[in-house]
């Protein structure tokens, strides 16, 4: 028998994703999985490009504003809920297609999840306390010499990461990269399809900038005012664009600068986002620039699929 397909539609923020998904969803009878992990949270419509809800209509969307932006989501939740769609698009005939930019979402789905190791709570402890007081460099270091493998897939900014893989290397003596080899994936069950889309960096960039222009215009000063009244949880609290409004909302800065940060935070985050897919070999490139229309690349990819 044929495998079930599963197909991954990926790349770096403002590259394009929504619209050629929503034409490629057509083409192959699939529905549409979030891999993003700011866009499962409510309240956030702006802030994270969300489809719109003309868009919705075109394609049933699964994995977005599933939560409350007060609630701490992680990655065996993201793999629980997205394999339960899955199975169920299965049943349908339909393919699910995952679109959006989160490494560690897809990689959970394709790749699976190591075996769950609980928190050591002293351990954690020790380690946040190194965080808050030395900052997250210092514990990257530290990591760099224990298990330089997870840290060359960790940013060094990324505290939460460092303190898990760091958690796991003193909790057990191995390495987290160790561990991490032990994943159960979902080759063997299905055909995985990991398509990323490729453009210019000048032209990401500026993609970029007009983005969070728009973004702007659209109402995101008063979006993040509401959304710092409520006790986010620390992963919403880190989406970007939080940060940069919340300093202009303390008179750090002006609206302009607060703007440009915003543009260059995101640049750097696309950087990342890039960074991570093209580490994994698997991913299929399609080079777009700013003349092909998302019909256009979803017909390229249509016909690269069959």
């Amino acid at each position: 028998m044929d495998k079930k397909k599963i197909i991954f539609l990926l790349g770096a923020t403002g590259i394009g994703k929504t619209t050629i998904a929503l034409s490629l969803a057509k083409k192959i009878n699939a529905e549409i999985i979030s891999c993003d992990s700011m866009q499962i949270y409510r309240k956030m419509n702006i802030l994270t490009a969300k489809a719109t809800a003309k868009q919705r209509k075109k394609s049933r969307h699964h994995l977005l504003s599933i939560l409350e932006p007060t609630v701490e989501y992680n990655v065996a939740q993201y793999r629980r809920d997205a394999l339960k769609i899955c199975a169920k698009l299965d049943s349908q005939g339909k393919i699910p297609l995952f679109v959006g930019g989160t490494g560690l979402y897809y990689s959970v789905i394709v790749d699976g999840l190591f075996p769950v190791l609980p928190q050591a709570k002293r351990i954690r402890e020790r380690l946040e306390k190194l965080l808050r007081s030395k900052k997250s460099g210092y514990l990257y270091k530290k990591l760099v010499k224990v298990d330089p493998q997870a840290a060359g897939k960790i940013h060094p900014h990324d505290g939460r990461r460092i303190v898990r893989a760091l958690e796991v290397y003193l909790q057990t003596g191995k390495p987290i990269s160790f561990w991490q080899k032990k994943r159960k994936g979902l080759g063997n069950e299905y055909e995985v399809k990991l398509l990323g889309l490729n453009l210019k960096r000048e032209l990401l960039y500026k993609r970029i900038d007009l983005r969070v222009e728009k973004m702007f215009r659209l109402g995101l000063i008063k979006e993040v005012q509401k959304l710092l009244k409520l006790n986010l949880s620390k992963t919403a609290a880190c989406a970007i664009g939080i940060p940069e409004l919340k300093g202009y909302f303390n008179q750090e800065y002006n609206l302009d600068e607060a703007k440009r940060l915003l543009q260059r935070n995101s640049r750097h985050y696309a950087k990342r986002q890039l960074t991570w897919l093209r580490k994994d070999k698997r991913v299929k490139w399609i080079n777009i620039n700013n003349a092909d229309t998302a019909t256009a690349i979803a017909q390229r990819i249509y016909k690269l699929l069959n």
